[in-house]
């Protein structure tokens, strides 16, 4: 083997291992970071506390009031999964009244359709708003989506 290629050679497992080294150094000064924290608030805690001797003087936070639920809120649709015998009445306004236009459509509707038909300008800006809603109608059985992009009444 010559000189070149050794030092080559030598060089890559070098830097390979450099790199691992770089890698735990990191975690190590991750977690010194941590535990330095972690020092500091105990030392706070010790200090008010005499210790833990003492009460540390903080207090328990009022019950919070009932979340009043409403569409939308803590997670729950704003469109249900449509299920056999529901009716509109359980969609918001908003989506009745697009489920209202597309119902007395003659025909498959496009997202730029409905806009109009809301009073929307017919710019992207106000047409992709209802392109998503169109499609969360689709995606929940509410709509039948066409392979053009027109939506349908199930």
């Amino acid at each position: 083997m010559d000189v070149l290629t050794w030092t080559i050679e030598r060089r890559m497992r070098l830097a390979e291992r450099a790199e691992l080294l770089r890698r735990e150094l990191a975690e190590i000064d991750a977690e010194l970071g941590r535990l330095e924290a972690a020092e500091v608030v105990f030392g706070q805690w010790a200090e008010a506390t005499d210790g833990g001797r003492r009460p540390s003087g903080i207090v328990e936070p009022e019950p919070e009031p009932e979340p009043v639920v409403t569409p939308g809120a803590g997670g729950m649709r704003l469109i249900p999964d449509r299920e056999e015998g529901m009716g509109v009445e359980v969609l918001t306004p908003e989506y009745r009244r697009i489920m209202e236009i597309v119902t007395k459509a003659s025909g498959p509707v496009t997202a730029r359709d409905v806009a109009l038909a809301l009073g929307r300008e017919n710019t992207p800006a106000k047409v992709e708003p209802v392109r998503g809603q169109l499609r969360k109608l689709s995606d929940r059985g509410w709509l039948t989506r066409t392979g053009s992009g027109r939506y349908l009444p199930r």
